[in-house]
């Protein structure tokens, strides 16, 4: 067999694992709890690994109120100084099978959606089926550390997250495939528009929550949280295409992409044959829509580990089916169509259950191929958030971006040495 064909083997069976995920939310739990390698005095955060002092603004002020959250200091300015000297333990998400939205800080009593692909397990050969992820509770994970954003994070731990979990150990768990599935049908791309997958979990959980005989005082303010919260499915979704990138990984000669994140000063990807082996640009700038009052002068640059959405054929990928969310991040339905057409030339399949109405029920593209994106020049396109530069500041915009070129290019240069390819 030649190099084209092992490598279009290898190809076929990353696509094959992701297309055959089985998300489940199986538990809500302190980070502490659950996330391998979590320890006292320790934060993990968005994007490829960054020492404090290269981090950006956002990234800064969440990792600041991380730290007040936790009673590791009282004051700001206490906070920074811990953080300044490596008092507090800094790691990217993903080395702890985890990921989070924007600056995606995760501390060890914060609760974190558990996803499980029960797709894989022992006797499969892939036993890490589990992916974590921190709920979105308001503007922390944007550099806010004001205490409206602190006390977010607070009633999430104290009384949200147990109430939901109570719940969630009543029913045994909760498949999230067809929440995903019919998401998709309502016009979700699954990144930055949720109104119909929160819909639908809310729904869902109400039921679990009344069934669980929970108590009015804790039942009655989850419930109106839940139901009142147009992206609590985000972090579910991540945690999902999480759980589903995962197994994907590791397979000798491919050349699909397995995770793309960004920490705000750098962009990251990791390809299936090459491991767990960063391959990072400078982030890049945000082409967005902003919130009145602030401007392309006040924004960060890229940032977050979302884009393991569009790295399982979500988000913009499927934005052709999403128009909702245009609003939010800029464009026309033309545009968005066209973008949905032009992943299909960089992934090496379409997943057979999630489809795109808009394009004819077509599967969405999965499985970004390194060379496919450096043949055609089209760099995968992602919808996001944006950032202030500073810290301290909440959401301040939403746009379209697309992964540098650059990390393509470095991947496909590493597999060369790697297989010997010319």
């Amino acid at each position: 067999m030649d190099i084209k064909q092992e490598i279009e083997k290898a190809n076929e069976e990353a696509a094959r694992r992701m297309t055959i995920g089985e998300p489940v939310l199986v538990d809500i739990a302190p980070a502490s709890e659950v996330i391998p390698g979590m320890e006292d005095r320790m934060i993990t955060h968005a994007g490829p690994p960054i020492r404090w002092q290269d981090m950006c603004g956002a990234m800064q002020g969440a990792l600041i109120g991380q730290v007040l959250y936790e009673g590791w200091a009282r004051t700001p300015d206490e906070a920074r100084v811990m953080l300044e000297r490596g008092a507090i333990r800094l790691e990217p998400n993903h080395h702890h099978q985890a990921v989070g939205p924007m600056a995606g800080t995760i501390s060890p009593s914060a609760p974190v959606w558990v996803v499980e692909n029960k797709a894989f397990g022992p006797l499969t050969g892939i036993s890490d089926n589990r992916a974590f992820c921190r709920q979105v509770e308001g503007n922390q994970q944007f550099g806010d550390y004001s205490e409206q954003a602190l006390q977010g994070l607070r009633l999430w731990r104290d009384l949200w997250a147990p109430t939901l979990r109570k719940a969630l150990r009543h029913i045994g768990g909760l498949n999230l495939k067809p929440i995903i599935t019919q998401a998709l049908q309502m016009g979700d791309e699954l990144h930055n528009r949720h109104s119909a997958s929160s819909s639908l979990f809310a729904n869902a959980m109400a039921v679990a929550m009344v069934e669980a005989d929970i108590p009015k005082a804790e039942m009655l303010p989850t419930l109106k949280y839940v139901t009142n919260h147009n992206l609590i499915f985000l972090g579910l979704a991540m945690a999902c295409a999480k759980a589903i990138a995962d197994p994907a990984m590791g397979i000798e000669y491919s050349t699909v992409v397995t995770a793309m994140c960004r920490n705000g000063t750098e962009f990251g990807i990791r390809v299936s044959g090459l491991g767990e082996e960063w391959f990072t640009a400078p982030a890049p700038v945000v082409d967005g829509l902003y919130l009145p009052g602030y401007s392309a002068a006040d924004a960060g640059l890229d940032m977050g580990d979302s884009a393991i959405t569009e790295t399982v054929g979500w988000g913009a990928f499927t934005i052709g089916g999403a128009p909702g969310i245009l609003s939010l991040v800029g464009g026309t339905p033309e545009e968005a169509l066209a973008y949905s057409r032009e992943m299909k030339k960089i992934t090496v399949a379409a997943h057979p259950t999630y489809r795109m109405p808009a394009l004819g029920f077509a599967g969405v593209p999965i499985g970004i191929d390194v060379r496919k994106v450096m043949q055609t020049g089209i760099a995968p396109i992602i919808d996001t958030a944006i950032a202030h530069r500073e810290p301290g500041h909440p959401i301040i915009g939403a746009g379209l971006v697309r992964a540098p070129l650059e990390c393509f290019k470095k991947a496909l240069i590493a597999f060369g040495r790697k297989y010997n390819v010319g």
